[in-house]
């Protein structure tokens, strides 16, 4: 079965989708070259295209992107029936007058010493590529779909109800 959803080169499409979904899963690879993955808060993306993390400068994922610095990050808002996956590069950073300008007071919770804690560090994480999946989810939706599948004995096209695409940078 071959996938032949739409490719685009516009990132605006692909931060319409994770705007309100405060929470990525990083995947990142440990020593042993095992996919290993965490919860992070995504920030905002920057001017660049890229999508920016705090983290601490001791975690393992600091160490893991400087050994191998291919990550993916998956979204995903179940409510809504959005999903992201964005893969790139990884790096790691100290740069004070961009963490005082991304820092919010909720992030003291993991930073304690504010935005002036030595130990912070930007991640930065460069696209190569993301793919979004966006169905609506309501009754109508859903009875649509049903409805075509009865009729015609196959299932809703991406194109009828869904929205699916890559991302290409």
């Amino acid at each position: 079965m071959s996938d032949k959803s739409p490719v685009t080169h516009d990132l605006s499409k692909l931060f319409e989708k994770i705007k309100d979904v405060r929470i990525a899963m990083l995947s990142t690879f440990d020593e042993q070259h095992t996919l290993h993955s965490r919860p992070m808060a995504t920030i905002k993306p920057d001017a660049d295209g890229s999508l920016l993390f705090l983290t601490d400068k001791d975690s393992a994922k600091v160490y893991e992107v400087k050994k191998d610095s291919q990550v993916n990050l998956s979204y995903a808002n179940p409510s809504d029936n959005v999903y992201v996956s964005v893969s790139g590069t990884a790096s790691a950073y100290r740069d004070e007058a961009k963490i005082a300008e991304l820092w919010s007071e909720d992030m003291r919770a993991w930073f304690p010493k504010g935005k002036e804690d030595p130990n912070i560090m930007i991640l930065k994480v460069t696209i190569e590529q993301g793919e979004y999946w966006d169905s609506p989810s309501g009754v109508l939706s859903r009875a649509y779909g049903y409805a075509r599948a009865v009729v015609t004995g196959e299932a809703s096209k991406d194109d009828d109800v869904n929205q699916h695409a890559q991302v290409k940078v």
